[in-house]
């Protein structure tokens, strides 16, 4: 069994709620894990509960964020049945954060291109996950600034790479990326009062962590 577990996301500057990420889990072993692999799990479900989710949301929020890798997001079907799900919950706005996992190497940037454009055509936009880590960055996302909509840090990633005295330089640099292509910058996992102060100083204010609230399961 499949569910969408949520955790939302902030506009300090305003104090207001103006999106929630969806995380799916799956229920095994008497307890809700993170999938392996985000294609193992058949399109017609992820987006089947996506719908249910968003709408009861619709009154709430203005945006729910949507995790895909690079393979499922070039997917046809999966292209389709997002399409559809967006025309479904309008006005709320379907925002895909694109990941990385093993096998996406095959996908190119010209198909991520392709892509990004044909579902701006319908009001879904393009988030660029984990920028700074893996393969997501500058030089390799670069082409693809234009055409995204948001860019993601992680202040997590990179305490789990022991990289935390990279973190605001990082945030600095992609602040000005940010600023140059008019993109929103979310900052996640922020844990503690030292991480919220740290992005009021660098006049951050999109934000989403523990701090400010966990992933919990959503009941409808």
């Amino acid at each position: 069994m499949y569910r969408y577990f949520i955790q939302p996301q902030l506009n300090q500057d305003t104090r207001s709620l103006i999106g929630y990420e969806m995380l799916i889990r799956k229920y095994e072993d008497d307890r809700w894990i993170l999938p392996q692999h985000f294609a193992t799990i058949p399109v017609a479900i992820q987006t089947r509960l996506l719908a249910q989710v968003a709408q009861q949301l619709a009154l709430k929020i203005g945006s729910v964020s949507f995790n895909l890798n690079r393979t499922q997001f070039v997917n046809a079907e999966m292209a389709a049945a997002l399409i559809q799900v967006q025309h479904a919950i309008y006005p709320v706005t379907l925002v895909v954060e694109v990941t990385e996992e093993p096998g996406d190497q095959d996908v190119s940037l010209s198909q991520l291109q392709e892509q990004i454009t044909a579902f701006a055509a319908h009001g879904i936009q393009f988030s660029l996950d984990d920028v700074s880590t893996g393969d997501n960055r500058y030089a390799q996302i670069k082409p693809l600034l234009p055409l995204a909509s948001e860019l993601k840090f992680a202040m997590q990633n990179f305490r789990t790479e022991q990289r935390a005295k990279e973190i605001q330089p990082a945030l600095q640099f992609w602040r000005q990326v940010a600023e140059q292509y008019n993109l929103r910058l979310i900052v996640e996992g922020i844990e503690n009062a030292d991480d919220e102060q740290l992005l009021d100083q660098l006049e951050l204010p999109f934000r989403q962590g523990y701090y400010y609230g966990r992933p919990h399961l959503f009941d409808y």
